[in-house]
């Protein structure tokens, strides 16, 4: 009996150690809040299923002039003929940033079938398949994204110009999207005034966790005037100090628009 006893007190002061190790270690483990939704179905656009490819193309520099022509040749006859559900959206020569550059972006309306019905039919266009066979002959490389658009963005309309754009990336910490994204719902309104927002858009495919940011501006000192506003109105620093720490790397390239593009 004195051995049961003695056997049951060393069980409860094991089972009270390891209670109270599990309790001073839960102080350290950061509960995850489970979620039954992907974090592009929180974020996206609902009234829409538009899909977006953002492609960029690194340019032999003695080639950027017949890349352009060659592009404003042909690019516009995919954007014009209703057999392809893709549109372009802007199409723009880096400035200042990564030179010799261009960047296309394309809208895809109804998202992944759009996508894959655009590609089937590309495969049999003899004039896209020349078109892609001489453009390879003038790029060193090329990389591209689908994208989604942020519910609280603009969605990217046509416009007048004459404009730079400014496309700052963001590439985030993994597990930080939401965060992200509840942050800028607020914080988009103090950059609506002078209609600079263009769009927003984070990565589904390619490189993940990343954002971009598309701005349109009058010129340089246009762009340094609108972004000084901003922090002098209540509310624009807060968003900064809670999402900078988000960020693992961030960059910034003003563009200029090719004469196809949409966005001028």
């Amino acid at each position: 009996m004195a051995t049961r006893l003695c056997s049951i007190s060393a069980a409860a002061r094991f089972y009270s150690k390891d209670n109270e190790g599990s309790w001073f270690r839960s102080l350290f483990v950061h509960k995850v809040d489970p979620r039954k939704d992907a974090h592009s179905t929180l974020l996206s656009k609902k009234e829409t299923s538009n899909l977006y490819k953002i492609q960029f193309h690194n340019v032999k520099p003695e080639c950027l002039d017949a890349y352009n022509s060659l592009t404003e040749a042909v690019l516009p006859k995919l954007h014009l003929d209703e057999d392809y559900p893709c549109s372009l959206v802007g199409n723009w020569n880096t400035w200042y940033g990564e030179q010799d550059q261009a960047v296309h972006l394309w809208r895809f309306s109804g998202g992944y079938p759009a996508l894959m019905d655009c590609m089937n039919k590309l495969k049999s266009n003899k004039e896209y398949l020349e078109f892609r066979k001489e453009r390879s002959q003038m790029l060193l490389s090329r990389r591209n994204q689908m994208l989604l658009e942020f519910s609280f963005w603009n969605e990217p309309q046509p416009r007048a110009g004459p404009n730079i754009y400014e496309l700052r990336t963001y590439k985030l910490k993994p597990g930080t999207m939401i965060e992200w994204g509840n942050n800028w719902a607020r914080a988009i309104k103090y950059r609506q005034e002078n209609q600079e927002a263009v769009g927003g858009f984070f990565s589904q495919i390619g490189e993940l966790y990343v954002v971009h940011h598309l701005w349109a501006y009058k010129d340089l000192q246009s762009r340094e005037e609108t972004r000084n506003a901003a922090w002098r109105k209540r509310g624009w620093d807060e968003n900064v100090y809670y999402t900078v720490p988000l960020v693992r790397h961030m960059e910034s390239r003003i563009m200029i628009p090719l004469k196809i593009s949409p966005l001028q």
